[in-house]
C-alpha cells in the first residue's frame, strides 16, 4: 500500500467513524424522546421534546456535512497518480503533505503529518492544476511543490 493509499484509507475510516457516531447519537435521541413521551405531561415535557428535536436537527445537519465529505472521498481513486494536481492528489510542498480532498483534520500516517484540504480553499485553489516545481505565495508564505502522488 502506498503512502497515498494509506492516507486515503485513514481518512475514509475517520469519516465512517464520524458517520457511525452521529447516527448512534440520533438513534439515542429518538429513543429518549419516545421514552420521555410516555411518562411526562405539561410544559416541561413539551420544552424537553422541543430541545431534543432541535438537537436532533443539529445532528442531522452535521451528519449531512460528514456524508458530503464521505461522498468526495468515495469518488477518489487513491491509485491514480497525475502529473498535475487534481482532487485526490497528495502533494508535498515545503515539506508539508497536503491531501486535496475535503477539509478534514490533520492526521499522522506512518509518523508523517498530513493535512487534508478542500480544492476550494485558498491554498487548494492555488495548487489545483499545477505541477512539481511550481512556486507561489499565500499570505506572505512562499510554497514550492516538491512532489505529487
Amino acid at each position: 500500500m502506498t503512502f497515498k493509499q494509506k492516507t486515503h484509507q485513514y481518512y475514509l475510516q475517520l469519516i465512517q467513524d464520524r458517520v457511525d457516531a452521529f447516527r448512534d447519537m440520533i438513534v439515542a435521541l429518538t429513543e429518549d424522546s419516545k421514552n420521555d413521551a410516555k411518562g411526562s405531561a405539561g410544559d416541561k415535557h413539551e420544552t424537553a421534546l422541543s430541545m431534543m428535536h432541535i438537537e436532533q436537527e443539529k445532528l442531522n445537519h452535521k451528519l449531512k456535512e460528514v456524508l458530503a465529505q464521505k461522498a468526495i472521498l468515495d469518488k477518489i481513486d487513491s491509485a491514480t497518480i497525475a502529473k498535475t494536481i487534481i482532487v485526490g492528489s497528495l502533494v508535498k510542498a515545503n515539506g508539508i503533505y497536503l491531501y486535496l480532498s475535503a477539509a478534514l483534520p490533520k492526521i499522522a500516517v506512518d509518523g508523517i503529518n498530513v493535512i487534508a484540504l478542500s480544492p476550494q480553499s485558498p491554498l487548494g485553489n492555488k495548487l489545483m492544476g499545477n505541477e512539481v516545481g511550481f512556486s507561489f505565495e499565500i499570505n506572505g508564505t512562499k510554497y514550492l511543490i516538491e512532489s505529487i502522488e
